[in-house]
C-alpha cells in the first residue's frame, strides 16, 4: 500500500500467495454487453500487473431499477461473463445496491508464487520499458461524449479497452521483468511517475514511438480532454522534464486517464527484443518499446 501497488498480496504458504484487488466504474461506452467486457477486463488487469493468475471473481453491481430497464443490467452481466470465461475466471457471487447512477466491475482473486510477485518498483538502469497497449481511451471516450468521435476511433478504443492482459502477463512471467504496472486512471506518465518515486533511477520516454489510437492527436487538439487528464498532468509536472518540441497536447496524451490500458514493463535491455518479438507474435501487436531506464535524473522523467 505504501507504493500505490495495483493490488494486494497475501502470503499462504512458502509457494503460494493470493492476489486480491477491486475496481469498478461508470459506464465508458453506450453498449451494455460492451461496457461489461471492458470493466471486467479493467478488474482483472491489476492481478496481471503483478504477474499473477486471477482464478475467481465476484460481481460488483450499483443500478438505477428505477431509472433502467432491467434488461441493461443482463447485458452488463453477460458482456462481464463472457469476458470472465474468456479469461478463464470462476464468477462466484457478487452484491448489487439500489444507486441512482450506475457502476460494474469485480472484486478479484489471484494466485502467484510469493518469491514472483511483481510490483510497481524495482525498474534498474539500463532496463527498457515496454507499453503492451496503444494510448488514447480516455480521449476518445470524451470525444464520444461529445458527439465528436468517428466510428473507426470509438471502435478501435473499445477494442483496446476490452482486450485482456492475460497475454502480456504470460510472456512478461518468462522475461525476468523487474517491474511492472498497469496503465490506468493516472495515465501513462502518472504510473511511470509512480514507478521511480522515491528511487535511485529516472526513464526517459519517447512519444514518438508510443503507440496511439486513431483520432487522439487530433481529438486532443480539439480540447476533448478528460478533467482527470488534466488533474493527472498538475500532480506530477514537477517529475517531467520534457524537449522544447514536445507540445502541451502531446504532454496531455502521455498523461490521459486510460480505462483498461496495457502493461508498462521494466524489463532487462538485453531481454527487451526478444519480449518485444513475443509479444507481437502472440497478438499483442502494439507493444513498443518506449523507453529507458537511466541512473540521471533520479526521480525525473525526460521527455524527448
Amino acid at each position: 500500500m505504501e507504493s500505490a501497488e495495483d493490488a494486494g498480496v497475501y502470503k499462504l504458504r512458502e509457494d503460494l500467495a493470493i492476489i486480491q484487488t477491486l475496481d469498478f466504474f461508470t459506464p465508458v461506452v453506450d453498449d451494455p454487453y460492451t461496457f461489461g467486457q471492458v470493466a471486467v477486463a479493467n478488474s482483472l488487469s491489476d492481478v496481471y500487473a503483478m504477474g499473477g493468475k486471477p482464478i475467481v471473481a465476484m460481481n460488483i453491481i450499483c443500478f438505477p431499477v428505477n431509472k433502467m430497464d432491467i434488461s441493461i443490467l443482463q447485458e452488463i452481466l453477460k458482456g462481464g461473463l463472457d469476458k470472465m470465461r474468456e479469461a478463464e475466471v470462476l464468477l462466484v457471487g457478487g452484491h448489487s445496491v439500489e444507486d441512482n447512477e450506475l457502476k460494474y466491475g469485480l472484486s478479484v482473486t489471484g494466485t502467484i508464487h510469493p518469491e514472483k510477485v511483481l510490483t510497481n518498483k524495482g525498474a534498474r538502469v539500463g532496463d527498457k520499458l515496454i507499453l503492451t497497449k496503444p494510448l488514447g481511451t480516455g480521449i476518445i471516450n470524451t470525444a464520444l461524449k461529445a458527439g465528436m468521435a468517428d466510428d473507426h476511433s470509438v471502435a478501435q478504443s473499445i477494442e483496446c479497452m476490452s482486450t485482456l492482459n492475460k497475454k502480456a502477463a504470460e510472456l512478461m512471467t518468462e522475461a525476468e521483468v523487474h517491474a511492472c504496472t498497469d496503465v490506468t486512471g493516472f495515465g501513462l506518465l502518472g504510473h511511470a511517475c509512480e514507478m521511480i518515486e522515491g528511487e535511485d533511477v529516472g526513464m526517459v520516454i519517447h512519444p514518438s514511438v508510443i503507440p496511439l489510437l486513431p483520432g487522439t492527436e487530433e481529438f486532443a487538439a480539439m480540447g476533448l480532454i478528460p478533467g482527470g487528464t488534466i488533474r493527472n498532468r498538475d500532480f506530477r509536472l514537477s517529475m517531467i522534464e520534457r524537449a522544447a518540441e514536445i507540445s502541451d497536447e502531446k504532454l496531455l496524451i502521455l498523461f490521459d486517464a486510460q480505462t483498461s490500458g496495457g502493461l508498462l514493463v521494466s524489463v532487462p535491455g538485453p531481454k527487451a527484443p526478444t519480449l518485444l518479438k513475443r509479444l507481437h507474435q502472440e497478438g499483442v501487436k502494439e507493444a513498443a518499446i518506449i523507453g529507458e531506464v537511466l541512473e540521471q535524473p533520479k526521480g525525473k522523467i525526460v521527455i524527448t
